[in-house]
């Protein structure tokens, strides 16, 4: 069987494959009116996140059995389709998870102690203790969304700081423990100080992060998302954050990143990212949580892994 790795990858996933006996090619550099030509030759595809694999591509690759995406998100991927068509699509969530998980609470930690300001300033020679006292973690609540390998992972770091974790999650249920409480939303709105998204970005949850459920907490919060940048409305965060309502928020996902997450699109920013670039309530970074040399072997790794017992059973 023939694989074709649209997009770059660590060495291990096509090295793992060929060790089970099948084809490899790396196109990872061709045009995408090159490899539309060539997809109807291979029995499996892998993507990252430059490729959308919708209802057409399917139907010309009449060979296809297996799509794999080198990453958590499937969005990019018409997995209903593929799969009515005997297509099986996997994924590797559980290959960044650690990654996404120390890179939010590195995040808020950075957030509540001013270390962002508190550096530029000690380089200009400026040594303002008093203006960056910092808060503790310690103590908090935080409600975690999404309980599947991001979300898990984060409150596991999160128990170690001494917090009061309430999870709520859509479709999973029967996790909770001594030290995790399984709740509903309501729950979160009353009690959190923190809310963090670990949920994946569809139609429902496209700016499930808006105005209604800002106003819908309780006290005044801190928001995280490392999830996608479209679960979450960056105008009404903006409001929010000049109301005071949100005290400071952790994006590593922007509304504004282009469809293969490899860029932003500088040409026209809105004023709500205007805001966002100006303000020390935010920190912000580039779509880099889960983006450790180690979580790049590890998803490569497990993808690789799944592909097999995928294409062995055919």
């Amino acid at each position: 069987m023939k694989v074709l790795l649209i997009d770059s990858n660590h060495s291990v996933l096509h090295e793992t494959l060929q060790a089970a006996g099948f084809h490899c090619d790396l196109f990872w550099e061709k045009p995408i009116d090159e490899l539309k030509k060539i997809i109807p030759e291979y029995d499996a595809l892998v993507i990252r996140s430059k490729f959308k694999i919708d209802k057409a591509i399917i139907d010309s690759a009449a060979k296809l059995k297996c799509i794999g995406r080198a990453g958590a998100g499937m969005e990019n991927i018409d997995v209903a389709y593929a799969e009515s068509k005997g297509i099986k699509c996997v994924h590797a969530p559980e290959g960044n998870a650690d990654a996404v998980a120390e890179h939010a609470l590195g995040m808020l930690l950075m957030l509540f102690n001013n270390l962002k300001r508190a550096d530029e300033e000690v380089r200009k020679g400026l040594w303002l203790r008093h203006e960056n006292r910092g808060v503790e973690l310690c103590g908090k609540t935080v409600g975690v969304i999404g309980y599947g390998n991001m979300g898990s992972a984060f409150v596991k770091r999160l128990l170690g700081f001494g917090c009061k974790v309430l999870v709520y999650d859509k479709f999973k249920k029967g996790f909770g423990t001594e030290n995790i409480l399984e709740t509903d939303m309501q729950h979160l709105y009353n009690e959190c100080d923190i809310v963090s998204l670990h949920i994946p970005y569809n139609n429902d949850n496209h700016y499930v992060v808006d105005e209604n459920f800002i106003n819908a907490f309780r006290k005044e919060i801190y928001i995280i998302n490392t999830a996608r940048g479209k679960c979450l409305k960056t105008e009404a965060l903006t409001n929010a954050l000049k109301s005071g309502k949100v005290k400071g928020a952790c994006l590593d996902v922007l509304e504004y990143e282009a469809v293969s997450f490899e860029n932003i699109d500088v040409s026209s920013l809105p004023e709500p990212m205007q805001y966002l670039i100006k303000s020390d309530k935010v920190v912000l970074s580039s779509h880099i949580a889960g983006w450790t040399h180690e979580s790049n072997y590890k998803i490569s790794k497990f993808l690789a892994e799944k592909m097999i017992k995928v294409l062995k059973a055919h």
